[in-house]
């Protein structure tokens, strides 16, 4: 990761020394890089991902079995949550 430094010169106010410092900024590409990597979601592990896979389908092999027993009507489907 490229850190930016910048070092007050003799006269220079504080609001000239803020503008430096972020063209610089700017310029590296650290805000750009920031906002792609804002909302990234980590990879799931193949552990994680296995069970996933294990939980539903044993979800689907409940259903069918409820199904076969007569005691879910397989026509009606469960409504979602609005979010």
């Amino acid at each position: 990761m490229i850190n930016v430094s910048v070092t007050k010169t003799g006269t220079e106010n504080t609001m000239g020394l803020v503008r430096r410092f972020s063209k610089r900024v700017l310029g590296a590409g650290i805000i750009r890089r920031v906002k792609n990597n804002r909302y990234r979601q980590r990879e799931l592990s193949q552990s994680k991902r296995r069970a996933g896979a294990l939980r539903r389908i044993a979800k689907h092999e409940k259903s069918a079995t409820l199904e076969r027993l007569g005691l879910v009507d397989p026509n009606a489907r469960v409504q979602k949550r609005a979010k």
